[in-house]
Protein backbone atom coordinates (compact mmCIF):
# COMPACT_ATOMS: atom_id res chain seq x y z
CA UNK A 1 0.00 0.00 0.00
CA UNK A 2 1.19 3.64 -0.97
CA UNK A 3 1.20 6.66 0.53
CA UNK A 4 -1.41 7.50 -1.61
CA UNK A 5 -3.42 4.87 -1.49
CA UNK A 6 -3.34 5.20 2.12
CA UNK A 7 -4.97 8.50 1.60
CA UNK A 8 -7.85 7.03 0.05
CA UNK A 9 -8.13 4.55 2.81
CA UNK A 10 -8.30 7.27 5.59
CA UNK A 11 -10.87 9.06 3.52
CA UNK A 12 -12.85 6.02 3.52
CA UNK A 13 -12.50 5.67 7.46
CA UNK A 14 -13.61 9.23 7.80
CA UNK A 15 -16.56 9.14 5.23
CA UNK A 16 -17.80 5.61 6.79
CA UNK A 17 -17.52 7.35 10.57
CA UNK A 18 -20.42 10.53 9.05
CA UNK A 19 -21.77 7.55 7.58
CA UNK A 20 -22.78 6.27 11.26
CA UNK A 21 -23.06 9.48 12.38
CA UNK A 22 -20.52 9.73 15.09
CA UNK A 23 -18.99 12.08 13.20
CA UNK A 24 -19.99 15.67 11.45
CA UNK A 25 -17.80 16.88 8.91
CA UNK A 26 -17.16 17.24 5.41
CA UNK A 27 -14.95 14.48 4.26
CA UNK A 28 -11.83 16.03 3.35
CA UNK A 29 -10.25 15.95 -0.16
CA UNK A 30 -7.12 15.98 0.60
CA UNK A 31 -5.15 13.75 3.40
CA UNK A 32 -1.65 14.28 4.91
CA UNK A 33 0.19 11.02 5.38
CA UNK A 34 3.56 11.05 6.37
CA UNK A 35 5.92 8.94 7.29
CA UNK A 36 7.48 9.00 11.28
CA UNK A 37 10.97 10.01 12.14
CA UNK A 38 10.89 7.18 14.32
CA UNK A 39 10.11 4.03 12.91
CA UNK A 40 8.67 2.68 16.24
CA UNK A 41 5.68 4.67 15.81
CA UNK A 42 4.06 2.90 13.15
CA UNK A 43 4.99 3.03 9.13
CA UNK A 44 2.95 6.05 8.42
CA UNK A 45 1.09 9.07 10.62
CA UNK A 46 -1.51 11.41 9.82
CA UNK A 47 -2.77 14.75 11.35
CA UNK A 48 -6.43 14.05 9.94
CA UNK A 49 -8.22 14.09 13.15
CA UNK A 50 -6.30 17.29 14.24
CA UNK A 51 -7.75 19.13 10.86
CA UNK A 52 -11.07 18.00 11.72
CA UNK A 53 -11.66 18.76 15.43
CA UNK A 54 -12.67 22.36 14.93
CA UNK A 55 -15.24 20.89 12.44
CA UNK A 56 -16.50 18.47 14.32
CA UNK A 57 -16.63 20.49 17.49
CA UNK A 58 -15.01 17.39 19.29
CA UNK A 59 -11.72 17.34 20.82
CA UNK A 60 -9.24 16.05 18.66
CA UNK A 61 -8.72 12.76 20.25
CA UNK A 62 -11.76 11.94 20.50
CA UNK A 63 -12.08 12.49 16.29
CA UNK A 64 -9.28 10.78 16.18
CA UNK A 65 -10.36 7.46 18.57
CA UNK A 66 -13.40 7.41 16.33
CA UNK A 67 -11.52 7.12 12.85
CA UNK A 68 -8.88 5.19 14.16
CA UNK A 69 -11.91 2.17 14.79
CA UNK A 70 -12.85 2.70 10.87
CA UNK A 71 -8.99 2.10 10.25
CA UNK A 72 -8.93 -0.83 12.03
CA UNK A 73 -11.77 -2.28 10.27
CA UNK A 74 -10.15 -1.40 6.79
CA UNK A 75 -8.09 -3.95 5.02
CA UNK A 76 -4.00 -3.97 5.01
CA UNK A 77 -4.06 -1.90 8.01
CA UNK A 78 -2.34 -4.09 11.34
CA UNK A 79 -2.86 -1.41 13.42
CA UNK A 80 -4.15 2.14 14.69
CA UNK A 81 -2.70 4.02 17.51
CA UNK A 82 -3.99 7.82 18.58
CA UNK A 83 -0.71 9.76 19.76
CA UNK A 84 -0.28 13.14 21.13
CA UNK A 85 -2.73 15.74 20.86
CA UNK A 86 -4.77 13.47 18.40
CA UNK A 87 -2.57 12.36 15.56
CA UNK A 88 -2.59 8.74 13.81
CA UNK A 89 0.26 6.31 13.60
CA UNK A 90 -0.55 3.27 11.47
CA UNK A 91 0.92 0.29 10.81
CA UNK A 92 0.37 -1.47 7.86
CA UNK A 93 -0.52 -5.20 7.51
CA UNK A 94 1.82 -7.69 6.99
CA UNK A 95 2.09 -7.82 3.02
CA UNK A 96 0.29 -4.51 2.53
CA UNK A 97 3.92 -2.67 2.45
CA UNK A 98 5.33 -5.38 0.58
CA UNK A 99 2.25 -5.37 -2.03
CA UNK A 100 4.37 -1.91 -3.22
CA UNK A 101 6.68 -3.84 -4.91
CA UNK A 102 4.05 -6.06 -6.79
CA UNK A 103 2.62 -2.73 -7.97
CA UNK A 104 5.41 -1.36 -9.01
CA UNK A 105 7.10 -3.91 -11.24
CA UNK A 106 3.44 -4.70 -12.80
CA UNK A 107 3.01 -1.03 -13.60
CA UNK A 108 6.25 -0.91 -14.60
CA UNK A 109 6.53 2.31 -16.46
CA UNK A 110 3.62 3.59 -15.31
CA UNK A 111 4.51 3.25 -11.46
CA UNK A 112 4.77 6.70 -10.57
CA UNK A 113 2.28 8.45 -13.03
CA UNK A 114 -0.01 10.15 -11.09
CA UNK A 115 -3.26 12.32 -12.15
CA UNK A 116 -2.76 15.47 -9.76
CA UNK A 117 -2.16 17.58 -12.96
CA UNK A 118 -5.05 16.35 -14.70
CA UNK A 119 -7.11 18.69 -17.79
CA UNK A 120 -4.21 20.89 -17.27
CA UNK A 121 -2.77 22.23 -20.53
CA UNK A 122 0.24 24.00 -20.48
CA UNK A 123 2.70 25.60 -22.68
CA UNK A 124 6.36 25.27 -21.44
CA UNK A 125 8.58 27.30 -22.93
CA UNK A 126 12.64 27.35 -22.37
CA UNK A 127 15.88 27.43 -23.44
CA UNK A 128 15.18 29.99 -26.58
CA UNK A 129 18.72 31.34 -26.98
CA UNK A 130 18.75 33.58 -29.78
CA UNK A 131 20.11 32.40 -33.49
CA UNK A 132 23.04 33.69 -33.22
CA UNK A 133 25.36 31.25 -31.87
CA UNK A 134 25.69 27.59 -30.25
CA UNK A 135 23.91 26.87 -26.80
CA UNK A 136 25.83 28.29 -23.95
CA UNK A 137 25.91 26.46 -20.25
CA UNK A 138 23.36 29.04 -19.20
CA UNK A 139 20.80 27.64 -22.13
CA UNK A 140 22.23 23.99 -21.38
CA UNK A 141 20.62 24.80 -17.82
CA UNK A 142 17.57 25.17 -18.91
CA UNK A 143 17.70 22.65 -21.37
CA UNK A 144 18.23 19.96 -18.44
CA UNK A 145 15.88 21.60 -16.11
CA UNK A 146 13.19 22.50 -18.70
CA UNK A 147 13.00 18.78 -20.44
CA UNK A 148 13.02 17.28 -16.99
CA UNK A 149 9.97 19.38 -15.92
CA UNK A 150 7.81 18.55 -19.07
CA UNK A 151 8.69 14.97 -18.44
CA UNK A 152 7.42 15.31 -14.70
CA UNK A 153 4.14 17.94 -15.92
CA UNK A 154 3.35 14.92 -17.83
CA UNK A 155 3.61 12.32 -15.81
CA UNK A 156 1.35 13.87 -13.59
CA UNK A 157 -1.20 13.58 -16.37
CA UNK A 158 -0.34 17.37 -17.70
CA UNK A 159 -0.85 18.06 -21.15
CA UNK A 160 2.43 19.60 -22.01
CA UNK A 161 3.82 21.21 -25.15
CA UNK A 162 7.31 22.28 -25.23
CA UNK A 163 8.40 25.24 -27.09
CA UNK A 164 11.64 27.28 -28.25
CA UNK A 165 10.81 30.68 -29.21
CA UNK A 166 13.82 32.29 -31.43
CA UNK A 167 14.44 35.67 -32.18
CA UNK A 168 15.06 35.64 -35.71
CA UNK A 169 14.41 39.78 -36.31
CA UNK A 170 15.49 42.67 -34.47
CA UNK A 171 19.45 44.15 -34.14
CA UNK A 172 21.21 41.10 -32.85
CA UNK A 173 19.91 38.98 -35.96
CA UNK A 174 21.64 42.16 -38.09
CA UNK A 175 24.86 42.32 -36.22
CA UNK A 176 24.83 38.87 -36.28
CA UNK A 177 24.52 38.72 -40.15
CA UNK A 178 27.44 42.12 -40.31
CA UNK A 179 29.50 39.32 -37.85
CA UNK A 180 29.64 36.75 -40.83
CA UNK A 181 30.08 39.48 -43.47
CA UNK A 182 32.81 40.32 -42.27
CA UNK A 183 34.51 37.10 -41.33
CA UNK A 184 33.86 35.81 -44.90
CA UNK A 185 36.06 39.00 -45.95
CA UNK A 186 38.72 38.60 -43.32
CA UNK A 187 37.48 41.73 -41.62
CA UNK A 188 37.48 42.73 -37.84
CA UNK A 189 34.54 41.82 -35.90
CA UNK A 190 32.19 44.37 -36.36
CA UNK A 191 31.39 46.66 -32.87
CA UNK A 192 28.63 44.69 -30.81
CA UNK A 193 29.00 41.48 -33.55
CA UNK A 194 29.41 38.09 -32.41
CA UNK A 195 33.50 36.08 -32.33
CA UNK A 196 34.33 32.81 -32.26
CA UNK A 197 35.85 30.07 -34.74
CA UNK A 198 31.78 29.44 -35.05
CA UNK A 199 30.84 32.73 -36.79
CA UNK A 200 33.74 31.60 -39.11
CA UNK A 201 32.64 28.07 -39.61
CA UNK A 202 28.79 29.63 -40.87
CA UNK A 203 30.31 32.42 -42.96
CA UNK A 204 32.41 29.49 -45.09
CA UNK A 205 29.61 27.16 -45.09
CA UNK A 206 27.39 29.91 -46.77
CA UNK A 207 29.59 30.81 -49.00
CA UNK A 208 30.31 27.19 -50.40
CA UNK A 209 25.97 27.37 -50.45
CA UNK A 210 26.23 30.26 -52.84
CA UNK A 211 29.51 31.00 -54.66
CA UNK A 212 29.10 33.73 -56.73
CA UNK A 213 27.56 35.85 -52.72
CA UNK A 214 30.92 37.69 -52.41
CA UNK A 215 29.76 39.58 -55.78
CA UNK A 216 27.03 40.54 -55.05
CA UNK A 217 26.60 44.18 -53.67
CA UNK A 218 27.01 44.53 -49.93
CA UNK A 219 23.51 44.88 -48.68
CA UNK A 220 22.26 41.72 -50.82
CA UNK A 221 25.29 39.85 -49.04
CA UNK A 222 24.38 40.87 -45.55
CA UNK A 223 20.65 39.71 -46.53
CA UNK A 224 21.99 36.28 -47.78
CA UNK A 225 24.29 35.93 -44.76
CA UNK A 226 21.23 36.56 -42.36
CA UNK A 227 18.80 34.19 -44.42
CA UNK A 228 21.28 31.52 -44.81
CA UNK A 229 23.37 32.03 -41.52
CA UNK A 230 20.39 32.58 -39.23
CA UNK A 231 18.84 29.15 -40.82
CA UNK A 232 22.47 27.08 -40.47
CA UNK A 233 23.03 28.01 -36.81
CA UNK A 234 19.44 27.26 -35.47
CA UNK A 235 19.37 24.23 -37.33
CA UNK A 236 22.86 23.50 -35.38
CA UNK A 237 21.03 24.52 -32.11
CA UNK A 238 18.37 22.20 -32.85
CA UNK A 239 20.67 19.55 -33.56
CA UNK A 240 23.07 20.20 -30.33
CA UNK A 241 19.61 19.84 -28.12
CA UNK A 242 18.90 16.72 -29.83
CA UNK A 243 22.08 15.31 -29.24
CA UNK A 244 21.65 16.30 -25.81
CA UNK A 245 17.88 14.21 -25.67
CA UNK A 246 16.14 17.62 -25.89
CA UNK A 247 13.77 18.12 -28.44
CA UNK A 248 10.66 21.20 -29.17
CA UNK A 249 6.83 19.92 -30.51
CA UNK A 250 7.22 23.51 -31.70
CA UNK A 251 10.12 26.02 -32.97
CA UNK A 252 8.33 29.55 -33.13
CA UNK A 253 9.82 32.13 -35.00
CA UNK A 254 9.62 35.76 -34.07
CA UNK A 255 9.99 36.83 -37.34
CA UNK A 256 6.38 35.31 -38.11
CA UNK A 257 4.45 37.32 -35.64
CA UNK A 258 6.48 40.42 -37.82
CA UNK A 259 4.81 38.84 -41.31
CA UNK A 260 1.63 37.78 -40.12
CA UNK A 261 -0.09 41.34 -38.31
CA UNK A 262 0.33 39.53 -34.99
CA UNK A 263 2.01 42.41 -33.32
CA UNK A 264 -0.10 45.23 -34.56
CA UNK A 265 -3.41 43.18 -33.42
CA UNK A 266 -2.16 42.51 -30.11
CA UNK A 267 -1.52 46.40 -29.94
CA UNK A 268 -4.98 46.82 -31.14
CA UNK A 269 -6.49 44.40 -28.26
CA UNK A 270 -4.76 46.68 -25.69
CA UNK A 271 -6.07 49.82 -27.25
CA UNK A 272 -9.61 48.57 -27.24
CA UNK A 273 -8.60 47.65 -23.28
CA UNK A 274 -8.00 50.99 -22.96
CA UNK A 275 -4.37 50.84 -21.62
CA UNK A 276 -2.62 52.21 -24.48
CA UNK A 277 -1.49 55.67 -24.78
CA UNK A 278 1.31 57.88 -26.75
CA UNK A 279 3.75 60.02 -25.38
CA UNK A 280 6.75 61.34 -27.48
CA UNK A 281 5.79 60.01 -29.99
CA UNK A 282 5.73 56.57 -29.29
CA UNK A 283 3.27 54.35 -28.33
CA UNK A 284 2.78 52.60 -24.57
CA UNK A 285 1.39 50.20 -22.70
CA UNK A 286 0.17 51.44 -19.31
CA UNK A 287 1.58 48.59 -17.20
CA UNK A 288 2.04 51.08 -14.03
CA UNK A 289 -1.69 50.15 -13.64
CA UNK A 290 -0.52 46.80 -13.27
CA UNK A 291 1.93 46.96 -10.93
CA UNK A 292 5.42 46.87 -12.92
CA UNK A 293 7.57 49.63 -12.13
CA UNK A 294 7.38 51.89 -15.03
CA UNK A 295 5.45 51.71 -18.41
CA UNK A 296 6.56 49.63 -21.33
CA UNK A 297 6.70 50.99 -24.72
CA UNK A 298 5.00 49.08 -27.68
CA UNK A 299 5.94 51.03 -30.70
CA UNK A 300 9.06 53.91 -30.51
CA UNK A 301 8.74 57.13 -31.93
CA UNK A 302 10.07 55.89 -35.53
CA UNK A 303 7.37 53.57 -35.77
CA UNK A 304 9.34 50.29 -35.49
CA UNK A 305 7.55 47.43 -32.55
CA UNK A 306 9.73 46.61 -29.59
CA UNK A 307 10.59 43.43 -28.24
CA UNK A 308 7.80 43.93 -25.85
CA UNK A 309 5.23 44.47 -28.47
CA UNK A 310 6.86 40.84 -29.42
CA UNK A 311 6.05 39.92 -26.19
CA UNK A 312 2.47 40.67 -26.33
CA UNK A 313 1.69 39.07 -29.04
CA UNK A 314 3.51 35.97 -28.80
CA UNK A 315 1.69 36.01 -25.34
CA UNK A 316 -1.86 36.35 -26.97
CA UNK A 317 -0.89 33.98 -29.77
CA UNK A 318 0.24 31.06 -26.76
CA UNK A 319 -3.35 31.55 -24.96
CA UNK A 320 -4.58 31.68 -28.58
CA UNK A 321 -3.91 27.69 -29.23
CA UNK A 322 -5.88 26.89 -25.71
CA UNK A 323 -3.30 27.08 -23.47
CA UNK A 324 -4.68 27.32 -19.86
CA UNK A 325 -1.22 28.09 -18.30
CA UNK A 326 1.87 29.52 -20.01
CA UNK A 327 5.28 28.81 -18.39
CA UNK A 328 8.21 30.61 -18.97
CA UNK A 329 12.12 29.81 -17.88
CA UNK A 330 14.21 32.63 -17.80
CA UNK A 331 17.64 32.89 -16.60
CA UNK A 332 18.02 35.66 -13.81
CA UNK A 333 19.38 38.32 -15.75
CA UNK A 334 15.61 38.50 -16.52
CA UNK A 335 13.90 39.18 -13.73
CA UNK A 336 13.17 42.26 -14.79
CA UNK A 337 10.95 40.52 -17.20
CA UNK A 338 8.56 39.41 -14.50
CA UNK A 339 6.41 42.76 -13.77
CA UNK A 340 5.79 43.05 -17.02
CA UNK A 341 4.94 40.01 -18.39
CA UNK A 342 2.33 40.01 -15.60
CA UNK A 343 1.23 43.18 -16.19
CA UNK A 344 0.45 42.26 -19.82
CA UNK A 345 -1.31 39.34 -19.37
CA UNK A 346 -3.60 41.14 -17.10
CA UNK A 347 -3.91 44.04 -19.67
CA UNK A 348 -5.28 41.88 -21.82
CA UNK A 349 -7.85 40.61 -19.67
CA UNK A 350 -6.37 37.85 -17.99
CA UNK A 351 -5.43 36.82 -14.63
CA UNK A 352 -1.64 36.35 -14.40
CA UNK A 353 -1.73 34.37 -11.65
CA UNK A 354 -3.73 31.51 -13.12
CA UNK A 355 -2.35 32.32 -16.80
CA UNK A 356 1.44 32.90 -16.28
CA UNK A 357 3.80 31.41 -14.54
CA UNK A 358 7.36 32.24 -14.61
CA UNK A 359 10.58 30.43 -13.28
CA UNK A 360 13.81 32.29 -12.61
CA UNK A 361 17.38 30.33 -13.18
CA UNK A 362 20.59 30.89 -11.76
CA UNK A 363 23.86 30.96 -13.32
CA UNK A 364 26.18 27.77 -13.60
CA UNK A 365 29.69 27.87 -13.09
CA UNK A 366 32.21 25.46 -13.83
CA UNK A 367 35.01 24.51 -11.97
CA UNK A 368 37.75 22.36 -12.98
CA UNK A 369 41.23 21.58 -10.48
CA UNK A 370 39.53 24.10 -8.38
CA UNK A 371 39.49 27.10 -10.95
CA UNK A 372 36.78 28.12 -13.43
CA UNK A 373 35.99 27.33 -16.68
CA UNK A 374 35.44 30.20 -18.54
CA UNK A 375 36.44 29.66 -21.97
CA UNK A 376 35.37 27.49 -25.23
CA UNK A 377 37.72 26.87 -27.95
CA UNK A 378 34.73 27.62 -29.99
CA UNK A 379 32.84 30.34 -28.95
CA UNK A 380 36.35 32.26 -27.17
CA UNK A 381 34.16 33.73 -24.30
CA UNK A 382 31.59 31.41 -23.56
CA UNK A 383 31.40 28.04 -22.16
CA UNK A 384 29.14 25.97 -24.49
CA UNK A 385 26.60 22.79 -24.06
CA UNK A 386 28.65 20.80 -26.47
CA UNK A 387 31.75 21.48 -24.20
CA UNK A 388 30.00 20.56 -20.89
CA UNK A 389 29.01 16.96 -23.05
CA UNK A 390 32.74 16.53 -24.18
CA UNK A 391 33.85 16.47 -20.64
CA UNK A 392 31.17 14.60 -18.46
CA UNK A 393 28.77 13.63 -21.05
CA UNK A 394 24.95 13.68 -21.35
CA UNK A 395 23.67 11.75 -18.81
CA UNK A 396 25.98 13.48 -15.95
CA UNK A 397 25.40 17.23 -17.41
CA UNK A 398 21.53 16.42 -17.24
CA UNK A 399 21.68 15.26 -14.05
CA UNK A 400 24.24 17.46 -12.61
CA UNK A 401 22.50 20.69 -13.97
CA UNK A 402 18.55 19.64 -12.75
CA UNK A 403 20.21 18.23 -9.08
CA UNK A 404 19.98 21.76 -7.59
CA UNK A 405 17.19 24.22 -7.42
CA UNK A 406 17.15 26.42 -10.59
CA UNK A 407 17.15 29.16 -7.63
CA UNK A 408 20.48 28.24 -6.39
CA UNK A 409 23.58 28.98 -8.55
CA UNK A 410 25.51 25.83 -9.58
CA UNK A 411 29.49 25.17 -9.22
CA UNK A 412 29.65 22.49 -11.33
CA UNK A 413 33.32 20.94 -10.88
CA UNK A 414 34.10 19.07 -14.01
CA UNK A 415 36.82 16.52 -12.38
CA UNK A 416 33.63 14.89 -9.87
CA UNK A 417 30.97 14.79 -12.46
CA UNK A 418 33.66 12.75 -14.66
CA UNK A 419 34.31 9.99 -12.27
CA UNK A 420 33.37 6.66 -12.50
CA UNK A 421 33.03 6.89 -8.39
CA UNK A 422 30.31 6.84 -5.82
CA UNK A 423 30.72 10.48 -5.10
CA UNK A 424 29.83 11.11 -8.21
CA UNK A 425 25.61 11.27 -7.84
CA UNK A 426 24.67 10.19 -11.04
CA UNK A 427 26.91 7.44 -11.18
CA UNK A 428 25.70 6.63 -7.65
CA UNK A 429 22.43 5.76 -8.86
CA UNK A 430 23.55 4.26 -12.52
CA UNK A 431 25.03 2.29 -10.95
CA UNK A 432 22.55 0.92 -8.23
CA UNK A 433 20.50 0.06 -11.14
CA UNK A 434 23.30 -1.75 -12.89
CA UNK A 435 24.11 -3.79 -9.31
CA UNK A 436 20.27 -4.80 -9.83
CA UNK A 437 20.11 -5.45 -13.24
CA UNK A 438 23.16 -7.89 -12.71
CA UNK A 439 21.48 -9.61 -9.46
CA UNK A 440 18.51 -10.22 -12.13
CA UNK A 441 20.82 -11.63 -14.92
CA UNK A 442 22.39 -14.05 -12.02
CA UNK A 443 19.13 -15.30 -11.36
CA UNK A 444 18.07 -15.62 -14.59
CA UNK A 445 21.54 -18.55 -15.11
CA UNK A 446 20.47 -19.51 -12.03
CA UNK A 447 16.71 -20.57 -13.44
CA UNK A 448 15.02 -18.13 -11.33
CA UNK A 449 12.18 -15.70 -12.40
CA UNK A 450 9.68 -13.78 -10.94
CA UNK A 451 6.92 -15.41 -11.73
CA UNK A 452 3.34 -14.61 -11.36
CA UNK A 453 2.02 -11.64 -9.34
CA UNK A 454 -0.46 -13.51 -7.52
CA UNK A 455 2.57 -16.57 -6.31
CA UNK A 456 4.78 -14.50 -4.81
CA UNK A 457 4.84 -13.84 -0.50
CA UNK A 458 6.03 -10.79 0.08
CA UNK A 459 4.24 -10.77 3.80
CA UNK A 460 7.62 -12.31 4.28
CA UNK A 461 9.48 -9.41 3.50
CA UNK A 462 9.54 -8.16 7.17
CA UNK A 463 13.29 -7.42 7.51
CA UNK A 464 13.76 -3.71 8.62
CA UNK A 465 16.02 -3.00 5.68
CA UNK A 466 13.54 -4.36 3.58
CA UNK A 467 10.73 -2.15 5.13
CA UNK A 468 12.63 0.38 4.76
CA UNK A 469 13.26 0.24 1.28
CA UNK A 470 9.63 -0.87 0.43
CA UNK A 471 8.10 2.23 1.98
CA UNK A 472 10.69 4.54 0.28
CA UNK A 473 9.81 2.86 -3.35
CA UNK A 474 5.93 3.67 -1.87
CA UNK A 475 7.12 7.31 -1.58
CA UNK A 476 7.89 7.59 -5.65
CA UNK A 477 4.61 8.10 -6.86
CA UNK A 478 3.97 11.45 -3.71
CA UNK A 479 7.94 12.09 -4.47
CA UNK A 480 6.97 13.04 -8.63
CA UNK A 481 3.78 15.06 -7.93
CA UNK A 482 5.37 16.56 -5.35
CA UNK A 483 8.14 17.61 -7.50
CA UNK A 484 6.20 18.38 -10.76
CA UNK A 485 3.40 21.03 -8.94
CA UNK A 486 6.31 22.68 -7.53
CA UNK A 487 8.51 22.39 -10.68
CA UNK A 488 11.11 21.16 -8.78
CA UNK A 489 12.95 18.24 -10.82
CA UNK A 490 15.74 18.29 -8.12
CA UNK A 491 13.43 16.48 -5.90
CA UNK A 492 13.56 13.32 -8.00
CA UNK A 493 17.56 13.53 -8.54
CA UNK A 494 17.97 13.68 -4.28
CA UNK A 495 15.49 10.80 -3.91
CA UNK A 496 17.01 8.95 -6.26
CA UNK A 497 20.15 8.94 -4.26
CA UNK A 498 18.66 8.12 -1.43
CA UNK A 499 16.87 5.50 -2.85
CA UNK A 500 20.11 4.17 -4.36
CA UNK A 501 21.81 3.94 -0.90
CA UNK A 502 18.69 2.23 1.07
CA UNK A 503 18.97 -0.64 -1.41
CA UNK A 504 22.75 -0.96 -1.16
CA UNK A 505 21.91 -1.26 3.00
CA UNK A 506 19.22 -3.82 1.80
CA UNK A 507 21.85 -5.86 -0.68
CA UNK A 508 24.59 -5.47 2.21
CA UNK A 509 22.00 -6.51 4.93
CA UNK A 510 19.75 -9.57 2.99
CA UNK A 511 20.94 -12.64 0.74
CA UNK A 512 18.80 -12.30 -2.38
CA UNK A 513 20.53 -15.22 -4.31
CA UNK A 514 21.45 -18.40 -2.77
CA UNK A 515 25.27 -19.55 -2.01
CA UNK A 516 26.82 -22.74 -3.42
CA UNK A 517 24.09 -25.47 -2.61
CA UNK A 518 21.71 -23.46 -0.30
CA UNK A 519 18.34 -24.04 -1.06
CA UNK A 520 16.19 -21.72 -3.37
CA UNK A 521 12.84 -20.66 -1.28
CA UNK A 522 9.96 -18.70 -1.78
CA UNK A 523 12.30 -15.57 0.25
CA UNK A 524 14.52 -15.89 -2.88
CA UNK A 525 11.83 -15.00 -5.05
CA UNK A 526 10.60 -12.53 -2.64
CA UNK A 527 13.49 -10.35 -2.63
CA UNK A 528 13.69 -10.57 -6.62
CA UNK A 529 10.49 -8.92 -6.88
CA UNK A 530 11.49 -6.15 -4.27
CA UNK A 531 15.22 -5.99 -6.50
CA UNK A 532 13.03 -5.52 -9.97
CA UNK A 533 10.56 -3.04 -8.01
CA UNK A 534 13.77 -1.20 -7.19
CA UNK A 535 14.94 -1.19 -10.88
CA UNK A 536 11.72 0.51 -11.89
CA UNK A 537 11.74 3.22 -9.34
CA UNK A 538 14.74 4.18 -10.48
CA UNK A 539 14.62 3.77 -14.30
CA UNK A 540 11.04 5.77 -14.08
CA UNK A 541 13.06 8.22 -12.10
CA UNK A 542 16.44 8.92 -14.21
CA UNK A 543 13.38 8.60 -17.13
CA UNK A 544 11.76 12.07 -15.71
CA UNK A 545 15.29 13.79 -15.72
CA UNK A 546 15.98 12.33 -19.11
CA UNK A 547 19.19 10.20 -17.78
CA UNK A 548 19.61 6.43 -19.22
CA UNK A 549 19.67 3.60 -16.84
CA UNK A 550 22.47 1.33 -17.90
CA UNK A 551 22.13 -2.27 -17.03
CA UNK A 552 25.80 -2.58 -17.21
CA UNK A 553 28.62 -0.38 -16.11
Amino acid sequence: MTPEQLRDVVRTAVAAAVARGVLAVEVPDEVVIERPRNRAHGDYATNIALRLAKAAGTAPRAVADLIAEELRAQPGIGGVDVAGPGFLNITLAQGALGAIAVQAVTAGAAYGRTDTLAGQKLNLEFVSANPTGPVHIGGTRWAAVGDALGRLLEASGASVTREYYFNDAGAQIDRFALSLLAAAHGRPVPEDGYAGDYIAEIAASVVAAEPGLLELPEEQQQERFRIRGVDLMFAEIKRTLADFGVVFDVYFSERTLHETGALEKAIARLRENGHVYEADGAVWLRTTDFGDDKDRPLLKSDGTPTYFAADCAYYLDKRSRGFDKVVIMLGADHAGYVGRYKALAAAVGDDPEATLEILLGQLVNLVRDGAPVRMSKRAGTVVLLEDLVEVVGADAARYALARASVDQQIDLDLDLWSRQTNDNPVFYVQYAHARISSVLRNAAELGLTLGEAGDVDVAQLTHERENTLLRALGEFPRVVSAAAELRAPHRVARYLEELAGTYHRFYDSCRVLPRGDEEVTSMTTSRLWLCAATAVVLRNGLAVLGVHAPERM
